[in-house]
């Protein structure tokens, strides 16, 4: 029965870790721009739910339609007028810059909130089901539902519509999406507002899980990342099926050889996929 509660957590911090994952990837993939302030733009994500719920008794639920517009803006601004600078420039250039940004946003977070951890703690708080001993928090069951359905949003808003079919153009051959008339310029821009937005929507459903603090940015940032190598760079389902692959090798790690093992094991799955599939789960080989 341990193996089955192991099975289910597992299985729900999958769909979690798709989502914080996957803007970080459609950002990657369509501007070949390492977003290191993505792990900060999940915490401020996860700020944004908890203030509005202590500050405005807004549930996080209604707090996801208040943070998706807001960081979408943000992002494409910060695209706009900062990153767009430089978006031709070698990978080293723009990964500097994201990594300034970073930490400007970082530092503010702590000058605000300070370094503690605070905790979104809702009242009545929602209980748990039980099914034949597997117990599962229904915040959780919340929060995973959320999460696939931000997943399977984007999945359509790029198979469906145009400008969906644009980014995918972009992110396919940037030289053909020129020569077809598409405004590459803005294209990447409303990338990166798609991934700031589903950033933010991500910190606030984990702010229903996990203790909030500017100091687990970085935690977030490695886990996109490690899920973007995965599952596939640029890849909606990639980085679905990255999380949840990360999340079963954590779980049944730490239950075999302690919490404190399941990073180095994440880590080290990430290096035998470097080196046997560098590709991911469900990227194309040959793609950069």
């Amino acid at each position: 029965m341990l193996a089955v509660q192991v099975l289910i957590n597992a299985l729900l911090l999958g769909c979690l870790y798709g989502c914080i994952a996957i803007g970080f990837s459609l950002v990657w993939g369509v501007l070949n721009v390492i977003n290191l302030i993505h792990g900060s733009f999940i915490v401020l994500g996860a700020y944004l739910a908890w203030a509005a719920y202590q500050w405005l008794s807004i549930p996080p639920w209604f707090a996801l339609a208040i943070a998706a517009p807001l960081f979408f803006g943000l992002g494409y601004l910060l695209q706009q007028l900062v990153l767009n600078r430089v978006i031709t420039a070698p990978v080293l250039v723009t990964l500097t810059l994201t990594f300034g940004l970073d930490l400007i946003l970082n530092n503010v977070m702590i000058y605000y909130f300070k370094a503690d951890y605070r905790k979104l703690t809702l009242s009545p708080p929602m209980g748990s089901v039980s099914i034949l001993d597997v117990v599962v928090p229904v915040d959780r069951l919340l929060a995973t539902a959320s999460a696939l359905a931000l997943t399977g949003l984007l999945y359509l808003l790029l198979r469906r519509s145009r400008i969906g079919r644009a980014i995918v153009a972009v992110r396919l051959d940037r030289d053909a999406a020129v020569l077809m008339g598409v405004d590459v310029k803005s294209i990447y821009a409303i990338a990166f507002g798609l991934g700031a937005a589903l950033a933010g929507c991500a910190g606030v459903l984990m702010s229903l899980i996990f203790p909030i603090s500017p100091l687990t940015s970085a935690t977030f940032l490695g886990k996109s990342f490690v899920v973007c190598v995965l599952g596939g760079l640029g890849s909606v389902s990639g980085a679905l099926a990255g999380g949840l692959l990360l999340a079963f090798v954590e779980g049944f790690g730490s239950t075999l050889f302690g919490p404190s093992h399941a990073i180095t094991l994440s880590f080290g799955l990430l290096i035998i996929f470097l080196i046997v599939r560098p590709q991911g789960l469900l990227g194309r080989k040959g793609f950069e």
